[in-house]
């Protein structure tokens, strides 16, 4: 997504295209690139739906991934593309994923930093791709339409209880000094504590009713769970 050229001959003839980049992987100022690279390009193809996969709350915090899908999605605006903004707070498979650090990341760094009581906003990876489709498949309904997904909301606290239970152990905790963590995980190193202190005391939506209105079998954590019971060990 750095190389204009190359999403011209991606986007060439498409009806639509689904955005998203992963600043954690590129650094977020490459982030916007990336993201304004793809605007441009689907503007120059005359797609006639974009889709953005943003998070956060759409306004700028101090938090740089969030910030910098702020970035891109007001460039995808100047540009009065036919555009839905969907903004997910948090993936479930943070709970599990290798690239997170779960052990270190979501079961201790940000409990400590944000507070293990304090709730959040939970989607699945899965759940987006379904309701980005439908998004898709009814564009009179979703275009110009910015809406942030939940379909569940639980504090770190709730969802290590849900864990312990489903999948019969307790999750694997590995406890790292935060000044560590912001040295071994790259760029989400630099950027998780900073949005897990702003949790800390800030608000997220919560109402997971514009999620359900779109896709009513959007899993919660303990359907998730379920789910993922036979991929990870049971001890």
């Amino acid at each position: 997504m750095a190389d204009r050229s190359s999403l011209d001959a991606a986007i060439a003839g498409a009806y639509g295209v689904f955005s998203v980049q992963n600043g954690m992987t590129s650094g977020f100022e490459a982030e916007v690139v990336q993201g304004r690279n793809v605007a441009d390009a689907a503007r120059a193809a005359g797609v006639r739906h974009l889709v953005y996969g943003s998070a956060g709350i759409g306004s700028r915090t101090g938090i740089p991934s969030w910030d910098a899908k702020v970035a891109v999605t007001e460039h995808m605006r100047e540009l009065e593309l036919p555009l839905t903004v969907f903004r997910p707070e948090a993936f479930m498979e943070l709970m599990s994923d290798p690239a997170f650090y779960p052990a270190v990341g979501v079961w201790h760094v940000m409990p400590k930093l944000m507070g293990g009581g304090r709730v959040v906003p939970w989607l699945a990876v899965d759940d987006l791709g379904a309701i980005v489709a439908k998004a898709f498949a009814n564009p009179s309904g979703f275009i110009g339409a910015d809406i942030p997904l939940a379909a569940d909301v639980k504090s770190i606290d709730e969802c290590r209880a849900e864990w312990t239970e489903v999948i019969g152990r307790r999750p694997q905790r590995f406890p790292m000094p935060v000044w560590l963590f912001e040295r071994v995980a790259g760029h989400a190193g630099k950027d998780l504590p900073v949005m897990w202190r702003w949790l800390r005391t800030e608000s997220v939506p919560e109402d997971t009713s514009p999620t359900r209105a779109i896709h009513p079998d959007a899993l919660t954590v303990r359907q998730w769970l379920e789910r993922q019971r036979d991929a990870l060990p049971s001890r």
